[in-house]
Parts: structure tokens; sequence; C-alpha cells
């Protein structure tokens, strides 16, 4: 299982939310690169990046962020936030991103998945699946969609999208564990790589996601920041992470 330690940006910082509340913001001093360098030194695989503006706005706005994480941290770097129009995808990869991460669009348009595909290949394309009590959330988590996760799950497989992440809301930055109930059914109705996120407390809980063989990799963000997730560690003692893509 991959590790994908997590950056979101707001205003050019590192910060990290509660259940995505702009409201529950915690700020982490220090450049995101420098954040991204440090965790890629203590085992992270990839970076996973967040544009929190853009997830709000729509908009990219932390893009000089980006490059810098893309061209410092030295592992493949995967974004979302904000990817709602191939011009901005395409933006994301001109700057090196390997893959790209589409979360309201996918739940709008399942259209818009299947161009993205066609246009830059599968295999740089994620959709991520932020869900509240099993419904797609949406535009930064301020709205729920009547689309049921599991369901959109099988239809962006279909389309060739290379990779699903999927992210329990209801558990994202509260330190209390996954929903491991919710993440099974997603992993075990589609095919697709899936990555993990949310809730994620402990190397404990890397263990327990490690222990489902068709989970790619999880996510881990407040956890590490606060010191209760200790990649090297975990990877030194665990049979089942692996430290190559």
């Amino acid at each position: 299982m991959l590790l994908f330690p997590a950056i979101d940006l707001m205003s050019g910082q590192v910060v990290r939310l509660q259940q995505g509340l702009a409201a529950e913001c915690t700020v982490f001093p220090g450049l995101p690169a420098a954040w991204a360098m440090r965790w890629v030194a203590e085992g992270g695989d990839w970076m996973h990046v967040v544009d929190l503006d853009a997830a709000f706005s729509g908009e990219p706005e932390n893009m000089d962020a980006v490059r810098a994480i893309v061209e410092q941290a030295g592992v493949p770097v995967q974004l979302g936030g904000g990817m709602r129009s191939l011009s901005t995808l395409r933006a994301a990869f001109e700057l090196g991103v390997a893959r790209a991460i589409i979360g309201t669009r996918a739940a709008e348009s399942l259209a818009f998945v299947r161009d993205a595909v066609v246009e830059f290949g599968g295999e740089r394309i994620a959709v991520g699946i932020d869900a509240k009590n099993g419904f797609v959330a949406v535009k930064g988590w301020t709205e729920s969609s009547p689309r049921r996760g599991v369901d959109l799950a099988r239809q962006v497989s279909l389309l060739g999208v290379g990779t699903i992440i999927y992210t329990d809301v209801a558990t994202d930055g509260m330190m209390g564990g996954p929903n491991y109930a919710a993440l099974d059914e997603i992993v075990n109705a589609v095919e697709v790589p899936v990555i993990a996120s949310g809730g994620v407390s402990s190397n404990a809980d890397l263990t327990e996601l490690a222990s489902r063989p068709k989970l790619y990799g999880a996510i881990t963000g407040r956890a590490l920041y606060e010191g209760a997730v200790d990649m090297r560690a975990w990877k030194a003692g665990s049979e089942t992470a692996t430290p190559e893509d």
C-alpha cells in the first residue's frame, strides 16, 4: 500500500480542515515545498496536494506553491481542487503534476470525465469521491449531491479513470479512524485502484487499511502534522507496505 502525505493549500499556506470546514482551519507554518520534502524523507511515496481555494471558488489559486512542490518533492504529485475544465487539467499537467483529481465536476458530468480520459489518458486522471452519509459532497464539501458514492465509483470506473480516491467527510481531520465499512463498499464495487482518505489517525489505522489487498494507497494529513502517524516506523514494521509505485 502506497502512502500519500497530504498538503492542503489555502492562500499559499499549508492548512488542515476538520470535515472540510473553512472555519475549522489550522495553519502549519513553513513553505509547502519544505513540508513536501519532509514527508518524502519520512516515507511518502506520492504527494497528495489539494488547492482548497480552488475547491471553493472553482479557479486555481495556489499554482506557484504547486509548482514548487512538483519541482522539489522528488516523487509524483497528484493535485485536486477546482479541476473543473480541460484547460485547468492541462495547466496542472504542464506544471508537471502526474495525476489530476476531478471531484465536483465528476459528480456533475460523466461526459467531462470521459473527455478528460480521452484527452489525457486514464492513468493521469483520478476521480475524487467525497461522501457524506454515503452521498457525494461537492464544491469544497459545501453541497451534497443526490448521487451515491458507490454508484459514482462504478460509473467512472467504466469510463477508464486510472484511480478513485474515496474520502469520508465525517471522518476527515477528526483523528478518529477511517470509515472502513464505506471504504470496503467502494473497494469491492470496482476494479479500479482505490486510495483511502479521511480519518487516518495512527499507524494502526495504516496497518488496518493495508490488510485490504485491493487497496492501492492511503492519504494521511492531520495525523502526520501532529505526529500521530510515523510513516518511517510504519514502513519499517510492515510487510505489506511497498516503496514503489
